[in-house]
């Protein structure tokens, strides 16, 4: 029974050994977790930069616009003019449209529909190609590093600030890539910044 024993123990010793060799072991100071990041409140709201297809429907002149909403939040439309945008859903932006039609007398009957056809995130900082990245429901964190080009030569890979609603979360790319429940999704008008190493 004792031979058995010190068996199981070199064994326990030497898988041990071998989890820190292959660097499964948990570094110093660092729990091995990124943050939980709340889903946006406002993830269904129109932002800055949404692309949107307004149909109108039940007029003389059906049209279908593509419009892009700027950088005060506004889309512009035939007759009516500019629309505030940003900060409402879809269907509420399909309601006032509607309104200023018949409002301005435009129309006496119209029908709107509001579709996004391309929402982004966008990275920053320390990757090969900065900028916006086309939003898809799967994208994560080390995904948008990816569509960015990669981190360049001197990026804090470990420190990687993702910015949402106002607040800062530090993420850990490294580890979001070695265990993909570590990789947070993102939302449309989420940013990641990717700070430069000090060394």
């Amino acid at each position: 029974m004792a031979p058995l024993s010190r068996l199981r123990l070199l064994a326990t010793t030497c898988l041990a050994a071998l989890a820190v060799a292959a660097g499964c072991g948990t570094p110093a100071g660092n729990v091995g977790t990124n943050p939980k990041i709340p889903s946006s409140e406002s993830a269904a709201a129109l932002r800055t930069g949404d692309s949107l297809v307004v149909a109108l429907q039940g007029v003389p002149d059906p049209s279908s616009n593509s419009v892009q909403v700027d950088d005060q939040g506004l889309i512009t439309l035939p007759y009516i003019g500019t629309i505030k945008a940003a900060g409402v859903t879809t269907a509420a932006l399909s309601q006032r449209i509607r309104d200023a039609y018949l409002t301005k007398k435009i129309y006496m009957s119209v029908d709107v529909s509001v579709a996004v056809t391309e929402r982004y995130v966008y990275v920053g900082g320390e990757v090969v190609r900065p900028g916006r990245i086309v939003w898809t429901p799967d994208l994560t964190v080390a995904k948008a590093i990816q569509a960015a080009g990669g981190f360049s030569l001197y990026a804090k890979e470990g420190r990687v600030s993702l910015v949402r609603d106002r607040n800062a979360y530090s993420i850990d790319v490294p580890l979001a890539q070695r265990s993909p429940a570590e990789d947070p999704r993102l939302m449309p008008g989420d940013s990641i910044q990717v700070p430069k190493s000090a060394f």
